[in-house]
């Protein structure tokens, strides 16, 4: 038997049977036609091709309406997704980089924080939600003003909240500076921040350094100070290339060296005639007493 859909069996053993081609009905036959199978799901048919390119269904002459063989059928893509916010925030951060290191909290709160009561077509202004602006709130009032006001475009939004957000920063900043000012003027001692923090500690390791350096060098001045110095005796300038050596070997004299090395320190003198003063390797002047 061909294979068949699971829906399609019993229809096609009720033919068979119509036909004489079953003598006798399978035993499952009265149980599917009591409980039939569930039908599959509606869904387009596939277009199958055989080797030729061409489809099942139509002659051979002939191809489905749109079809090239040498095309693949296109991928699924998925849609790029694209927010408003998204554009406004790449915009801004790229007008204000500073305002990326501004201190924010990153601590969660147990709830969602809600949305402010002023909102859509009512908030017209930046200030409607604080005189101490955020640049996420900024990003949201140029979203409100393009999506809630009519006939204008992204760009003017953005400009009317930039515009705003500035002024608004720059009064905060300046009312810190004469709050700041008037607490001083009154003996206020304010410790020192972050930075002034960082600064001296900058400073405390660059004089470190100085330090290091003036110690290697007194170190290295007192390395040359205490060198060695090696006392020539004898007449260094006299040189017989071995042949007092060889004369000495000759004559059967054998060289001393144990009364250099056991015998005290002597007081050297100086000749006044030092050319003629050779040295006594050999150990055969007698010594002074």
């Amino acid at each position: 038997m061909v294979r068949r859909v699971a829906n399609q069996v019993h229809k096609q053993v009720a033919r068979l049977a119509r036909t004489g081609y079953i003598k006798q009905e399978p035993l499952w036959y009265r149980a599917v036609l009591e409980h039939p199978p569930i039908p599959l799901p509606p869904r387009t048919p596939v277009n199958r091709l055989n080797e030729n390119g061409e489809a099942y269904d139509l002659p051979s002459h002939t191809s489905p309406p749109g079809f090239n063989k040498s095309q693949k059928p296109p991928k699924a893509k998925v849609a790029p997704v694209a927010y408003v916010e998204d554009e406004i925030r790449r915009q801004f951060f790229n007008d204000h980089p500073f305002e990326a290191f501004r201190e924010r909290s990153l601590v969660e709160a147990g709830l969602i924080e809600n949305e402010h009561p002023i909102r859509g077509t009512a908030w017209t202004r930046l200030s409607q939600h604080g005189r101490n602006p955020t640049p996420e709130d900024a990003i949201r009032f140029a979203a409100n003003l393009y999506e809630h006001t009519p006939n204008m475009p992204l760009s003017n939004a953005y400009v009317a909240a930039v515009t705003q957000y500035r002024a608004l920063r720059s009064g905060q900043h300046i009312m810190a500076q004469v709050a700041s000012a008037e607490a001083e003027h009154y003996g206020t001692v304010f410790k020192p921040g972050a930075i002034e923090r960082g600064h001296a500690r900058e400073e405390a390791h660059l004089e470190s350094w100085a330090q290091k350096k003036y110690s290697d060098q007194e170190s290295l001045e007192a390395r040359k100070r205490w060198r060695m110095r090696v006392e020539r005796t004898g007449n260094v300038g006299s040189w017989t290339k071995g042949e007092e050596y060889v004369r000495l070997w000759q004559e059967g004299v054998r060289p001393d060296y144990s009364p250099a090395l056991s015998a005290p320190v002597e007081k050297l003198t100086i000749s006044e005639h030092p050319e003629q003063q050779t040295a006594d390797f050999m150990a055969l002047r007698p010594r002074q007493v």
